[in-house]
This record gives structure tokens, sequence and C-alpha cells, in this order.
């Protein structure tokens, strides 16, 4: 891409680059784009290659396809009332010659002015979808471009026959005029507009003679595939590399702090494993004693812990609670839902009392108790394990000299609470715990600021699970199925993409489900559970299924994080082509769960072999580590870094997440650049500076 010798600044306003149109700039502005570095950072979400034009032949597709035609003959049609209402028809022949069979239409609806674009004998390349209206060839509003004579562009080939790019739209704002406006912009800025972030490029390797400023124009505007797949790459680098920065300053900051050693006589911690009725399995034990060496480190320990669901991060957790009790300290574990705090509760009870710990459990709301519920025995001082919801965020007197913070299925809770209960202890030992298995690019970005553990080992005492895929047209003939289980004792989880049924998806939904699951396994008891009831109405709800009063429960994803039923050996996903593999990993985790032989059982609809293919992988694995990679692989990571999680902006180039090398590489980066410059007080920063070092509940974005 040639460049103009009059250069811009990223400061400059639209109005005075003199090649974009006054219209352009007037449209632009609308949606506050009013700079050449606001076009600039409106990166292209994807890019459509429409270089190669299809041979003589027009024939219908469901993909848009890109032609380079002459204008045979023109027609403009009006009626009704309202002015400009009509369409507009131009006859199009290749214009490598005649058609080898049917014209082509190209049909633009209420635009009258298309009348005065497009005209006779004039060469075009369009791009759109073909299709067939009663006989005649229609490619309806395609985009087009005269060849040779787009005035917005200069003659220059911006919109077709060229690998193109395509932008994320708002309000009026169209394709082509952003295109138009990028274009010019990248024409004239100097090969020097953007400061680099990353470190002084390598001279040899993937980006040697790579800077920002080039990969920058080369993704709006890339000449090749290839071109654009460095270019990409690198600025998702660049990305990658803030946010390190970032996590890798939060993890010395916290480490900077100061705290405490727990390093106790560790009887009681010998005492309670001797008291399971269980082995720890080797994952266990691993991750029992890197714990132990963080918690007897001055340090303070900040750790993820994460593995499958029933692989046992429960009992860790509890034997570091228990090492931070024999030295003195409080221990608080806090988990999302009340069923599930008072499930911890009673786990804790059962296995810390007889060790003469007091256990003591603070949750939101229960109505026989008027408000907080609060049990512990032994007199009036405060527990020594302290058990809840976000209650505990709440109340100071209860949680005052915590030794450690363990924080269950922490993806439930944002950063800024997480900080609120850590806040309470002299900067306290913290253990989060996720029953997601996250691939190891995911754990150096969203827990980059945590040493993690892992256990990859399921106990040997559970039982096998059996993962069937069948076509959704079976589901009244597997009802029989699950009612010879009931008839045995056993309980199921009956799951269902959405609570109510819509016009628009052709989805069961879970309250017509229960209707026809309360018909289909009369006289057993059937319960609905969804997200729109109240949280005392799920636990209560909860509590019957736990319980075995309701013996199959219909429910949304809701019981994706529940309790612990043993007895549940059932689960049926409906509509299980609408979930990912790994929510679809987590919900099996349901069942299993005891000593007898489960089954969970996706349907799918009849005439859907895609999703039949993506997922085998649940039939052939139970491994959620393997599940994980394969959902990051197929899917992608969507909002990884989203609000929930860090309160920042998704990134931009979220999909290269998949790529350990280049992760790692910006760890890499992040962690020498941090060494040498520990306040980043170098002018490269300067746009990224905030971003790191702010708080956690600051809002700084990063660019």
């Amino acid at each position: 891409m040639s460049a103009d010798a009059t250069r811009l600044s990223l400061t400059t306003p639209l109005a005075e680059v003199p090649e974009i149109p006054a219209r352009v700039v007037k449209l632009l502005a609308k949606e506050s784009l009013e700079t050449v570095g606001d076009v600039i950072w409106q990166l292209p979400f994807r890019h459509e290659d429409r270089r190669h034009a299809a041979d003589t032949i027009f024939q219908p597709s469901e993909t848009p396809v890109c032609h380079q035609v002459r204008v045979t003959k023109t027609a403009q049609k009006f009626f009704g009332r309202r002015r400009g209402a009509g369409m507009f028809d131009a006859m199009v022949e290749p214009e490598a010659g005649a058609a080898l069979g049917q014209g082509l239409t190209l049909r633009w609806w209420n635009m009258p002015y298309m009348g005065k674009a497009i005209a006779e004998d004039q060469v075009l390349f369009v791009h759109g979808k073909i299709k067939d209206q009663k006989g005649r060839l229609i490619m309806s509003h395609p985009e087009y471009e005269i060849v040779g004579e787009d005035e917005d562009a200069g003659g220059a080939m911006v919109h077709t026959g060229r690998i193109t790019p395509v932008y994320r739209l708002r309000g009026g704002l169209t394709q082509k005029a952003l295109r138009v406006a990028a274009w010019h912009v990248c024409r004239r800025l100097g090969d020097d507009f953007a400061e680099n972030v990353l470190p002084t490029p390598s001279t040899k390797g993937e980006f040697a003679g790579w800077n920002r400023t080039r990969a920058m124009k080369v993704v709006h505007f890339p000449v090749d595939q290839a071109e654009l797949e460095v270019a990409s790459r690198y600025l998702a680098l660049e990305e990658f590399f803030g946010y390190q920065l970032r996590v890798v300053h939060r993890r010395r900051s916290f480490v900077e702090s100061g705290g405490q050693s727990h390093a106790g006589p560790g009887d009681q911690v010998a005492q309670f494993e001797r008291s399971l009725p269980f082995a720890l399995t080797e994952a266990q034990r691993r991750c029992v004693e890197e714990i132990r060496v963080d918690m007897a480190s001055a340090r303070p320990m900040n750790r993820l812990l994460h593995g499958d669901v029933g692989s046992g991060k429960t009992v860790v957790a509890f034997l570091s609670m228990v090492r931070a009790v024999e030295c003195g300290a409080q221990a608080a574990l806090m988990a999302p839902t009340q069923i599930l705090a008072e499930q911890h509760f009673q786990n804790a009870r059962k296995w810390l009392e007889p060790l003469g710990i007091r256990v003591g459990l603070k949750t939101g709301s229960r109505k026989e108790s008027g408000g907080g519920l609060e049990l512990w025995s032994g007199g009036g001082d405060a527990p020594d394990v302290i058990i809840g919801t976000h209650a505990l965020l709440h109340d100071r007197e209860l949680v005052h000299n915590l030794g450690i913070v363990v924080i269950d299925e922490q993806h439930k809770f944002g950063v800024a609470q997480r900080a609120r209960l850590i806040e309470k202890g002299r900067t306290p030992d913290v253990l989060v715990m996720t029953a997601t298995p996250i691939p190891r690019t995911l754990t150096l970005t969203i827990y980059g600021d945590l040493d993690v553990s892992t256990i990859d080992e399921r106990p040997k005492a559970r039982g096998k699970v059996v993962t069937k895929i069948r076509p959704a047209s079976k589901v009244k003939e597997a009802a029989a199925f699950l009612k010879a289980q009931l008839l045995e004792g056993r309980q199921a989880y009956l799951v269902y993409p959405l609570i109510d049924e819509s016009e628009k998806l052709d989805v069961k939904a879970a309250t017509t489900g229960f209707d026809e699951w309360q018909t289909w396994l009369a006289p057993h008891r059937v319960g609905l559970l969804h997200g729109r009831m109240s949280a005392e109405e799920k636990d209560d709800v909860m509590r019957q299924f736990r319980d075995a009063d309701i013996e199959a429960l219909v429910s949304t994803t809701v019981i994706e994080v529940g309790v612990d039923v043993p007895n549940a050996t059932v689960m049926y996903i409906q509509g299980a082509e609408r979930f990912g593999l790994a929510q679809l990993h987590q919900l099996r985790g349901r069942i299993g769960r005891g000593e007898h032989t489960s089954y969970c059982v996706l349907f799918v609809k009849d005439k859907d072999p895609e999703a039949k293919a993506r997922l085998m992988i649940m039939e052939e694995t139970h491994d959620g580590f393997k599940i994980a990679e394969e959902d990051l692989k197929r899917r992608g990571p969507g909002d990884v870094l989203g609000r929930a999680q860090s309160g920042q902006s998704p990134l931009r180039f979220a999909a290269y997440l998949a790529d350990t090398r280049l992760v790692s590489t910006a760890r890499k980066l992040a962690e020498r650049t941090l060494d040498e410059d520990p306040r980043l007080r170098s002018r490269r920063f300067d746009g990224i500076r905030a971003f790191v070092l702010q708080a956690e509940s600051g809002g700084a974005t990063l660019q």
C-alpha cells in the first residue's frame, strides 16, 4: 500500500483527511468515530477473500461468491405511494464472456439512487449470495465495486477483488463507509505512527521486521492470508503481553504485601487424614504438599486448585484449613450458593468437630431464622472455620483473624468480591477452587497471578459413567430405561437448554419437559428447577432432591454447580448440540459420584451429523482437561477475559488464546520487562501503564 507525502497523526480529525468524502466523515461522526485513531482501532473482526472471481457460470450458492461482471441492461421500477419505494435491477454477464447458462440480475430494493450509480457497460466486482427465485438467478443487495472508477477509494479496489476487512457495525454505519475511511487513513499514516509496546522486535523468527505500525495497517488491508496471519498474531502477542504485565504485577504485589507463616506441628492435619474413610489419591497428595510448602512460607499463598468434578478438591481444601487453624488462625470458605455452603458446613462438622475445631455457617437469609443463619459449637467465640456465601463479605466481627481464605467455584465471584474477603485478614493465604478443567493458555491468562495445583485423577471408589449420543426422537423410549432406574431406587437429572419454549428456536424447554416427564414417569416424583426461581425456591428443590423426596429433577444448567447427590445415576441432556463440550462435561460431573454405574445420554437433533461428530469426544473420554482443550479449539474462548473476571473489555484477539506458544511468549516477555522496569516508566508503556498498575476496581482498558 503506497502512502502520500502528507502524514497524519492518530489525533488528526477525519475532516482533515482530504480523500475521505464529507458524507463519510459525517456518518462516522454520528458513531463517535472522529479521529484517525478512532478508525485505526476499529479492527476488523474477520476478513473475506474476494480476490478470485468465480467462473462464467452463475449458480445458486449458500455462501457469498465473487464475480467480475459487465452490466448489459438496467431497469428501475417504482410502486406504491411511499417516496423511493421500488427496485433497481442490473442485468449482468461475466466480464470474461457470455454466460454459460442463466444470466444474473443484481437487485436493490428501495434504493432509487442506484440508478445513478450503476450504468450499462460498466465492469463491476460483485459479492453476495445468488438465489434462485422462480427460475431467475438474483443477487440481492450485493457489495459492488466499479472497476477502476471507485471515487471514494481513489480508484483502488477496496471492497472486492482483495482480502476484504469486515467490521462490527453500530448505528447507521456501513461497511463501505468504514472501509473507505480505514483505507485512506492507512495510506496516509507513516511507518512509525504507533509506539511499539512489545520489546524491540527480533531480527529473526516469526516477527522479524514487524512492528505495531506495520501490523495495524496489514490487519486492515492485507496482501495475502499469510501476511494477515502474522499481523494478527503480532497484535495478539502485544495484547497478551499487556494482560500478562498486569497479572504478573498483581502477583508480585501480592507477594510483596507480606504474609504469615502457617507451619504448625501438623498433628491435627495428620489426625484429620487418618479419620477419612478413604485414602487420598496421588494427585491429592501432590496438591496437599504444594499447598503445605506455600503456607509454611512467610509470603502469602495465592494458589488455584482445579480439577474435574468429583476429583476431591474439597478434602484438599479442608486439610489446608486445618493447617491454618492449627497455627491459631481462622479459616474461611466462601461458596456461590447457600445450598453449596450448607453442604460444605455439614461436611466440616462431620470431619472437623471431632478434632476440636469449631465450625460456623454464615449465609444470606433463611426464613426460619429471620436472617443470617449462624451455627457453631463451643460458646460465644467466633468459630475457627467459618463457611458461607457472599454474606461473609459483610461480617467483620465474625471473620477477623483470617489465616486462609478458600473460595469455591471461584468463577462465580468477581475479582473485587474475592479481594473484599481477602482484605479481612492480614494478607491471608488464598486458595481458589474450580471444578472446570482449564487449558494451560487460559490458566496463564485468567489465573496468571496464581500458582496452579491440578488434581488430574479421580478417586477409585467412584462408579463408572457411560455416555451415549442419541437422536431427540428417541427420548420417549429412553423414559422406560429411566423408570427402571428409579424403581431400583436411583435418581436422575433431566437437563434442558431453555426455561420456556421459544418461537425463534426449535429447542425443547424445561417447563414443557416437566409436564411430559410427570406423565412418563408417574407415579415417581418429578421436580422443576430453573434460573427464574428465587434462591430460596431453588435451595428448597435441591434439598428435596438431595433427600430423595424428588426422584427426577427437570432443570436448566443451574445444576452445573450443585450439591453432591451420590444416588443420582442418570442424566438426560436435551438439545445437547447447544452446549459447549466443557459445559456438558461439567453437567455430567453431577452423576457418577457414588458406587453405582451412571448413565449420561446426550440427545441431539435427528439430522445433525456435525453435532454428533463434535460430541463424540464425550463418549470417548472423561478426561476434563482433554475435553477443555478440544472445546477451546472448536469454540474459542469467547469473552474469556470479560468484565466478570477482570473488570475489563474482552480481548480483541481472544481466538489466539488456544496458542500455548504465543501466550507463553507473552508471559516470558512480561516477566523480563517487570524485572527491568517494575513501574513501567518507559515511554512505550504510556498507553497501558494505568491498565497494568491500576487497582482491581479500576476501569482502564487495554489499547
